[in-house]
């Protein structure tokens, strides 16, 4: 392909740490990621030893406390570092995303001494996290969730199913949503569960048209016994916690959008200026450099969306409309840019002898997970116009 190189996104970064911090994930991202991630997807390899070296360079804890092991870094430049591990290899973008949302609800409302016994390893150990919320029978209506934990001396024990769960099978440790009380949202509780515990086991990952290196898979629990010290939080707070935890995450796939949007711009452009026709690169073709011009401008767009609402968050402020605007925005913007990319390089753009193809089956799945696009229009329009009435 093309010699080209490819310019780094310009970026607003508030310290000269964060900006040195950026430049490292960029050369681990093109050093360590990008060179082997058609090949390692294609073949359905998932890169533990990519989050074991990023785990060992602290970016596997960068929202949380430094006492613990977390980077204490804002939102706003954690939420940078996710795109441009995205821009190289979703999986590992999404990866880092999913670990952070498993390590939310012990980070956030776990008790001091939690913290302290789990934190350093979640954060800095090499551990690896899965978050699990959803059920087969239970997606987007998540508040209806079977699995049950039920008391047992000074313990609980779960059983049930968790559906659609990344990195099921390979975690170290799951945060499960279970229902200790009455039906509906205030009878859950959320649990820290071992990745060894016995009675847990994993099915088959699914097999799926993107993130093929990305396990994802249902979650067994048949009789997993765990002591109450590993309940996070109170009895009953289990779905709130969930909740917040998702307006965070859902600012992580929207980097990871903007992340897999921006490769296939930077595919389309250096494509477009090496290919000739008619005597001519196809970038000098009006049709088509407005095309690369409308991509550029959803990116910058999305990009901005979502650092607004990180900087909400960071100053303490609501976000939760802000985060699902981003998850929509960004999430369908990567969609219709991935696409235009498979346009720009034509019939080239729908082989895998070039990335925009994988690109455009990984964005898709960006418009469903941590909520479908559908549910954020609903979350939107319930802070403008309320709740419906039923």
């Amino acid at each position: 392909m093309s010699d080209r190189e490819t310019q780094p996104v310009e970026r607003q970064l508030p310290t000269d740490e964060a900006r040195d911090l950026l430049a490292l994930v960029r050369d681990i991202a093109q050093r360590e990621i990008a060179p082997t991630a058609a090949e390692e997807e294609d073949a359905g390899r998932f890169p533990r030893e990519v989050f074991t070296l990023l785990s060992e360079a602290g970016l596997l804890g960068l929202p949380y406390d430094p006492e613990h092991g977390g980077g204490e870094q804002p939102y706003e430049v954690y939420l940078q570092v996710l795109e441009e591990l995205a821009a190289a290899r979703l999986t590992v973008g999404l990866g880092v995303s999913v670990h952070t949302l498993a390590s939310y609800a012990l980070a956030t409302h776990g008790t001091k001494q939690q913290q302290v016994e789990h934190l350093p390893a979640m954060l800095g150990g090499g551990l690896l996290g899965a978050y699990c919320l959803s059920e087969p029978s239970s997606g987007s209506d998540a508040a209806s969730l079977r699995t049950r934990a039920v008391r047992d001396g000074d313990g609980w024990v779960l059983s049930g199913t968790k559906a659609w769960i990344t990195h099921g099978g390979i975690a170290d440790f799951y945060t499960v949503m279970a229902r200790t009380g009455a039906d509906g949202p205030r009878g859950i509780t959320a649990f820290l569960v071992p990745g060894d515990a016995e009675g847990l086991s994993a099915a088959p990952p699914e097999k799926k048209m993107g993130l093929k290196g990305s396990p994802t898979a249902q979650i067994h629990l048949d009789g997993v016994r765990v002591p109450d010290e590993r309940r996070i939080g109170e009895e009953g707070q289990g779905f709130g916690i969930a909740l917040s935890a998702l307006d965070s995450g859902r600012l992580g796939i929207a980097a990871c959008a903007i992340g897999v949007a921006q490769a296939a711009l930077d595919q389309a452009v250096a494509y477009a200026t090496e290919r000739r026709q008619f005597g001519h690169p196809i970038a000098d073709f009006q049709g088509l450099r407005f095309l690369l011009a409308d991509m550029a401008t959803q990116i910058e767009a999305g990009r901005a969306l979502y650092l607004a609402a990180a900087r909400l968050k960071d100053a303490g402020r609501p976000f939760a409309k802000q985060a699902a605007m981003a998850k929509l925005h960004c999430t369908d913007t990567a969609m219709r840019v991935t696409v235009d990319a498979v346009q720009v390089l034509g019939g080239y753009g729908y082989t895998a002898d070039f990335p925009a193809e994988r690109y455009l089956r990984e964005a898709k799945v960006l418009q469903i997970v941590e909520g479908t696009n559908q549910i954020q229009r609903m979350v939107i329009a319930r802070h403008l116009a309320g709740p419906e009435s039923r």
